[in-house]
């Protein structure tokens, strides 16, 4: 059952009974993104993640928001100790340590690649290219993990001081922000996805 397309013609991830999960496959999920505040966000969301479900985070999505000033990275960079309590008591985000004092950390390092490329949107599609990989996916264990472009940029953003950007949370951030289209082939949002890359190409 798993492995197959849903009735409904979306992709076999999707839990049937949670609207917020069906929403943001429908308009979110690999809709390519260049606006840098939304791809620090999913930065962040992706490394909050790590050993967790997706669908862990994205309930906590809105609670993130606040607690990190709408995704800013200017603001989320200049947090100290204070903020960093403040997080820990609050029961709407992953109150882990390690990984609020990282997306604090990766909001700095984020700001630095920015003024060193122009945009961190400039940045991060260089390493597909500029175009969005259409993976041909049929069924759910068709789904990888990581991939040759995950990997590349896991290695530069550690090198240059990210925390929690493993490959496996590089390639998911890849997904969720379009440089990958994984939607399965029968999937209705594949195709209005391609054919949204066609429509700003022209």
């Amino acid at each position: 059952m798993l492995g197959k397309i849903r009735a409904d013609g979306r992709c076999p991830w999707i839990t049937p009974s949670n609207q917020d999960y069906i929403d943001y496959h429908d308009k979110e999920w690999g809709v390519p993104v260049h606006d840098d505040r939304v791809i620090f966000e999913f930065l962040t969301l992706e490394a909050a993640q790590a050993g967790l479900s997706w669908y862990t985070v994205l309930r906590k999505r809105e609670a993130y928001r606040k607690a990190f000033a709408g995704f800013d990275p200017e603001k989320v960079a200049r947090y100290g100790k204070r903020q960093i309590e403040s997080l820990m008591k609050n029961a709407g985000i992953i109150r882990n340590q390690a990984k609020i004092v990282a997306a604090i950390a990766n909001a700095g390092k984020f700001l630095e690649v920015r003024d060193e490329f122009g945009s961190f949107d400039a940045y991060i599609w260089r390493f597909v290219e500029g175009n969005p990989i259409v993976h041909r996916i049929k069924r759910l264990n068709d789904f990888p993990a990581t991939s040759a472009e995950s990997d590349a940029l896991s290695k530069d953003l550690k090198q240059r001081g990210f925390k929690f950007v493993g490959s496996t949370i590089c390639y998911a951030h890849m997904q969720a922000t379009g440089l990958v289209n994984d939607h399965v082939v029968e999937c209705f949002r594949r195709r209005e996805i391609i054919d949204g890359y066609r429509e700003r190409a022209r």
